[in-house]
């Protein structure tokens, strides 16, 4: 589908911009809109006047929207509170942290306020702010605030910044009526990507009930079952048995750091940020450290090991488990600090141990152990042997295995379809709005859906 275009164009005067529809204005944003930078923190009255109001940082600031999970509150004058207070409909910039990043003030709370790392940008004379919202979406896509910002390390998106920034302005009725269109239509795209996420975690936990069936029950349905004595886990086939982790466990230890590398004759060291949350390897920059030949000798991975985070600040990441392949045991690569190298005893299967560790059935005994020990999450060698499971015969394992290897392949490309559903959905998104803040698009024509 076509999408129709402006009567006639013009040089918009920005070289990054390009040609704009020819009654466009190109102007800097100051010219149409008051831009405001919030207040510095008061930690405590200064005049009695002073009032203690929930304000907003550039952690509040969402493209999606004011995050109100976590309001702090400071101190404000009556000056200040003059000046400071949001309105509905106000456009906030953030000044810091990630630049440039926007959303509008809907009102979420009934009285608030903004600190100096938010800019208020506040319309005049008729201008939209919401149209301005997605003129700000556009040239934050396009790297354009990095631009504008000079970022190299550290950047900061001033009000005087701000108030410069170039924006091709249509009439304000023009600019209702181009907001107005993204607004439906961004809608619609953003409801097709809910659905793709909603079917990625149907996926995600049938994968996980296919996985805890197969570990607990086998894959015969007519076996005879027992109670395993565990509350949780219910009945195994009886002929199964139930042990901690720790008796299928021949090498249970920690890995090594070592010391900055030298560029001679050092060692790859495996990180756990080169572990997905679902217990695949991303391994994109390995980290190069000098390591003694006593650290190497210990720590060399080999293939089958599987290897587990035991620290991480995210409940998500601890306990998540990767199987060494023989592409990676080729490597020569040893493991990090944050990391345990867990290798099976020829009773127990890696690959079956592989599927159990990064299933429900191992993942909240990590949980608990982790949280009840320590208060933190953290694991070590003793709780990842403490955690208890089912042990088949390894021919069984071996079926179970292979079954399982089948099933979640089938469920892992039906994600990767979902997620790249997703990623054009977004692409689609991006490309519209810009389309339509650029004036490539000439909205006046196209009638409501």
């Amino acid at each position: 589908m076509s999408l129709p275009r402006y009567p006639s164009y013009k040089d918009s005067g920005v070289e990054w911009l390009g040609e704009v529809p020819g009654h466009w204005v190109v102007t800097a944003l100051k010219r149409g809109f008051d831009v405001t930078l919030g207040k510095m923190l008061q930690p405590e009255s200064s005049s009695p006047d002073d009032e203690l109001l929930p304000y907003l940082r550039a952690a509040n600031i969402q493209w999606g929207g004011v995050d109100t999970t976590d309001i702090k509150q400071m101190w404000l004058s009556k000056r200040d509170r003059a000046q400071l207070r949001l309105e509905s409909g106000d456009l906030l910039v953030s000044e810091g942290g990630d630049v440039g990043r926007s959303c509008l003030w809907e009102a979420e709370l009934d009285n608030c306020y903004f600190q100096n790392s938010v800019n208020r940008v506040r319309a005049r004379n008729g201008q939209s702010n919401r149209y301005l919202y997605y003129w700000m979406s556009t040239i934050k896509d396009k790297g354009y605030i990095d631009v504008l910002c000079n970022k190299s390390t550290i950047a900061h998106f001033t009000a005087e910044k701000v108030a410069a920034v170039p924006v091709p302005l249509p009439t304000p009725a023009e600019q209702t009526k181009i907001a107005a269109f993204l607004d439906r239509e961004t809608a619609k795209i953003d409801a097709l990507v809910a659905e793709q996420r909603r079917l990625m975690e149907l996926l995600k936990e049938k994968r996980q009930a296919v996985i805890s069936h197969a570990v607990t029950q086998g894959l015969n349905p007519h076996a005879p079952m027992k109670p395993s004595g565990i509350e949780w886990l219910g009945e195994v086939p009886a002929y199964w048995s139930i042990e901690p982790f720790k008796r299928q466990i021949e090498r249970n230890d920690g890995g090594v750091w070592g010391d900055d590398p030298d560029g001679i004759s050092d060692t790859f060291v495996l990180r756990s940020t080169e572990q997905t949350a679902d217990g695949h390897w991303k391994i994109d920059d390995p980290a190069p450290r000098k390591l003694s030949e006593s650290e190497i000798n210990g720590s060399l991975l080999a293939e089958d090991d599987l290897l587990l985070t035991k620290s991480s600040g995210s409940s998500l990441h601890i306990g998540k488990t990767t199987l060494v392949t023989a592409e990676i045991a080729a490597i020569r690569c040893c493991y990090s600090n944050f990391m345990q190298r867990i290798r099976m005893k020829s009773t127990f299967l890696p690959k079956l141990a592989w599927h159990v560790m990064n299933n429900d059935l191992a993942r909240l005994q990590f949980d608990l152990l982790s949280n009840s020990s320590t208060g933190l999450a953290n694991l070590n060698a003793t709780m990842v042997g403490q955690i208890v499971v089912p042990v088949p015969p390894l021919p069984e394992q071996i079926q179970i295995a292979a079954f399982l290897d089948r099933e979640t392949a089938k469920f892992d490309t039906l994600t990767t379809e979902a997620q790249r559903a997703i990623d054009l959905l977004q692409e689609r998104r991006t490309a519209l709005i810009s389309a339509a803040v650029t004036g490539q698009i000439d909205v006046r024509v196209l009638a409501p859906a």
